[in-house]
């Protein structure tokens, strides 16, 4: 049986996958393609069309998509990461696509600003914007982790390490959301997490 390839570098969104992919704990074959011009290349595009990072071969499985990647890992190869049940299926279905569609548009505009924009075009109104705009989403996320320490169930699932892996950018951009404790307390430990460690250390 041949061992999965998951696509991506650990400087990218494809540090999601790769987290993914170590929680699992599975051996996997690592392909360092990056966002540039190896993965605008024909052989790649076959694998992902979009010629994007992460993706994924397993077997006839061909994917893409970082929180598709990770809810097909957790569910084949995670064991306890997946929820059992059908309520906790769907609250993680539920949380995977809140990371995508409420932290994170906001949050690449601060990275776009910060990271991608010459010093001299930045435009710190759009900062402030996403910034303020951010609050309502971390509320959100606050509550719902009021009285407990994970998304999902009584330990980290791959609810929560979908979520925080989206977030995991916010780092990077020093962006502050300690006012909001459990958001903090669960980020804390989230990224102790050593398979994130070891997901930094490749390439």
């Amino acid at each position: 049986m041949t061992r999965p390839r998951l696509f991506g570098i650990s400087g990218s969104r494809a540090i999601r996958a790769i987290w993914g992919m170590e929680e699992t704990g599975i051996d996997y074959e690592h392909v360092p393609v990056t966002y540039g011009a190896d993965s605008k290349g024909a052989d790649y595009l076959a694998v992902n069309p979009n010629g994007r990072i992460p993706a994924l071969i397993d077997g006839d499985l061909q994917l893409f998509e970082s929180m598709a990647i990770n809810l097909y890992l957790a569910k084949r190869y995670g064991g306890a990461l997946y929820p059992s049940s059908h309520e906790d299926e769907a609250r993680t279905w539920q949380w995977s696509v809140w990371g995508i569609s409420e932290i994170e548009p906001l949050q690449m505009q601060i990275v776009i600003q910060k990271l991608f924009t010459p010093e001299d075009k930045r435009n710190p109104k759009v900062v402030e914007h996403a910034t303020r705009n951010l609050q309502r989403p971390l509320r959100v996320l606050d509550a719902a982790l009021e009285g407990r320490d994970w998304l999902v169930g009584s330990a980290f699932s791959v609810a929560d390490l979908n979520v925080a892996s989206v977030m995991h950018l916010m780092g990077t951009i020093g962006f502050d959301y300690s006012e909001h404790a459990n958001v903090q307390r669960w980020a804390d430990a989230c990224y102790a997490r050593p398979a994130l460690a070891r997901a930094l250390a490749k390439p």
